[in-house]
C-alpha cells in the first residue's frame, strides 16, 4: 500500500521532542510526530485530592484540549463542558503514566498534566502519553532532594495503529485515520508490558491474529519513540544525585 508520504505500512512518523519549551512549568516539551505537534506540561503541587489525604501517598492528574485551528476547521474551546472524546484522553493519559509512578515515593502531591494539541494530523493521544512521560521525568528531576528513591519506575509510550483497505498501518495520519476499518492505539513500557489496548472495529471485525500482528508492529514502531525519550533525557531517567 502507498501511504501520502511514502513510509512503509510498519513505518512510524518521524518524531521529535524539544524540551523546556515553556519557562514557568517544572517540566514541559514540544512533542511532534508528523504533523501533529503537542506542547506538554507537567506542574507539581502540594497536596492531594481528599481521598488521599493523610495516607502519604501522591496522585497525578492529566488535561487535554485542542486548541482552535488546530484542525482543519476551527475547534470551538471548551470552556463549561468537557467533551466525551476530551474526558476520555485525559483518562487514558492520567492512566498511562499513574501505571509507571511510585505514587508512595512521590508523598503527599499532586501532578498535574497538560497536554494542549497546537496541530492535529492523526495520534494526538499518543503523543500527549509519549510527550508527557518527559515533562514528568523533567519536572521530577527539579525536586529529586525531596525523594528516597525517584518516583518514576519505567518509561511509557504509544502509538497508533490502523487497518486500512486489510493493511495494518503504523502512526497513522489523520486521512488515514478517517479511512480505517480497524482503529487501534497501543501504550507500553519500554519492556514492552501493556498498559492498555484500544481497538475497535470501525467498519469491518479484525481477528485475534490480526491483533497479534498490531500489537508485534507497535513494539517495532515504539522503541524510536523509546529512543527518542531518552535521547532528550541525556540516556537515562533517574536524574544523578
Amino acid at each position: 500500500m502507498i501511504r501520502n508520504d511514502g513510509r512503509q505500512p510498519n513505518e512510524a512518523r518521524p518524531i521529535k521532542i524539544v524540551t523546556d519549551f515553556t519557562m514557568h512549568a517544572e517540566g514541559s516539551v514540544l512533542i511532534e510526530t508528523g504533523n501533529t505537534k503537542v506542547i506538554c506540561t507537567a506542574s507539581v503541587e502540594e497536596g492531594v485530592p481528599p481521598f488521599l489525604k493523610g495516607k502519604g501517598s501522591g496522585w497525578l492528574s492529566a488535561e487535554y484540549n485542542m486548541l482552535p485551528r488546530s484542525t482543519t476547521k476551527r475547534v470551538k474551546r471548551e470552556r463549561t463542558k468537557v467533551g466525551g472524546r476530551t474526558q476520555e484522553i485525559q483518562r487514558l493519559i492520567g492512566r498511562s503514566l499513574r501505571s509507571i509512578l511510585d505514587l508512595e515515593a512521590l508523598g503527599e502531591k499532586t501532578i498535574w498534566i497538560d497536554c494542549d494539541v497546537i496541530q492535529a494530523d492523526g495520534g494526538t493521544r499518543s503523543a500527549s502519553i509519549t510527550g508527557a512521560f518527559v515533562a514528568l521525568v523533567l519536572a521530577l528531576r527539579k525536586i529529586n532532594g525531596q525523594f528516597t528513591s525517584f518516583p518514576v519506575q519505567k518509561q511509557v509510550a504509544a502509538i497508533s495503529l490502523g487497518i486500512v483497505n486489510e493493511t495494518v498501518l503504523l502512526d497513522l495520519d489523520y486521512f488515514e485515520d478517517s479511512n480505517a476499518e480497524v482503529d487501534i492505539n497501543i501504550i507500553l513500557t519500554e519492556t514492552k508490558e501493556i498498559i492498555e489496548i484500544q481497538g475497535t472495529a470501525e467498519k469491518k471485525t479484525f481477528t485475534r491474529h490480526k491483533l497479534t500482528e498490531i500489537l508485534d508492529i507497535a513494539e517495532t514502531g515504539l522503541k524510536n519513540h523509546f529512543q527518542a525519550q531518552l535521547d532528550v533525557l541525556n540516556g537515562h531517567i533517574v536524574p544523578d544525585r
